[in-house]
């Protein structure tokens, strides 16, 4: 069983989750350890944080390109010119 916690309590409350605990169960119900579940979970959540950064990056990258924003406003005024001839 997974030890009640406040900090797990709180996390319950702010995600909406019924139980980290359920979490935790099913991916040993699945034939994780408890070992294996809790790190390929870190490890996903890293991944997904990493991806986040590298996006948020590629995104400035972007809009920082006078070239890129130009095309950009053009394919938006493009689109927004056949929604509007509908």
């Amino acid at each position: 069983m997974v030890a009640r916690t406040p900090q797990t309590c709180a996390h319950e409350r702010r995600t909406g989750l019924a139980s980290v605990g359920q979490a935790l169960r099913a991916l040993e119900a699945a034939g994780m350890s408890r070992s294996e579940a809790i790190r390929s979970s870190l490890i996903a959540s890293a991944r997904r944080l990493r991806r986040s950064h590298e996006l948020a990056a590629e995104v400035a990258a972007l809009e920082a390109d006078p070239d890129d924003r130009d095309e950009m406003l053009a394919v938006a005024a493009l689109m927004e010119s056949l929604r509007a001839a509908r």
